[in-house]
């Protein structure tokens, strides 16, 4: 399987004004250590965007950015609710949890929400947000997950090659062989200018 899409896709900053680290994510564990390690580094306004196919472990890098938050309730999928908000229990910024996948309409539709919280005030993580939602922060964090092993090349009747992936996912929160996934974390805009990532290399 190719690269789950360009970390430095059209309008969405480049490489002279971004900066990456790559992270090996072998277990559920270890993602939710990455959150973890994550929410050290963010601050109220802060925008993260969650790139990866199902079940790559977003929602499990966002219950662990919600642990160390320390905020309200459990982090699971926002799937059918398109947005939760997850207020601090210790005085700290709430979280934001946003799945944009059926977000058609982007910006608009995030404000049409009726939050009840501010945006500025608040880390906002959006999962399939990608090319939706940058309006909302001139910077933001882009978390691309890919998977790493467990994907083979299978031979079809008439020679043509098409993938085949393992079953497991993190979010199902079973660690196994199949789950070590590559992260790759990008900072970009002024906020994250000069910012040290490597605090998040496990």
């Amino acid at each position: 399987m190719g690269k789950p899409h360009d970390p430095y896709p059209a309008g969405a900053g480049t490489a002279e004004d971004a900066h990456a680290v790559r992270i090996t994510v072998r277990t559920a564990e270890h993602m939710r250590e990455l959150g973890r390690r994550l929410a050290a580094l963010l601050a109220p306004g802060d925008l993260v965007l969650l790139t990866g196919e199902l079940g790559a472990g977003k929602t499990t890098l966002t219950r662990g950015l919600g642990e160390a938050l320390g905020v309200r309730g459990a982090v699971t999928s926002p799937t059918f609710v398109i947005a939760r908000v997850h207020p601090s229990l210790t005085g700290g910024p709430a979280l934001v949890h946003v799945d944009a996948y059926r977000l058609g309409g982007g910006l608009d539709e995030m404000e049409d929400l009726d939050l009840d919280v501010s945006l500025p005030e608040s880390v906002v993580v959006v999962e399939w947000g990608e090319g939706k939602v940058e309006d909302l922060s001139d910077a933001r964090l882009q978390v691309v997950i890919g998977r790493t092993i467990g994907e083979e090349r299978d031979r079809t009747a008439d020679g043509e090659s098409r993938e085949r992936v393992s079953p497991g996912g993190l979010d199902g929160e079973r660690d196994g062989a199949d789950d070590t996934r590559e992260v790759t974390v990008i900072g970009i805009g002024p906020r994250w200018a000069g910012q040290d990532l490597t605090p998040l290399v496990l």
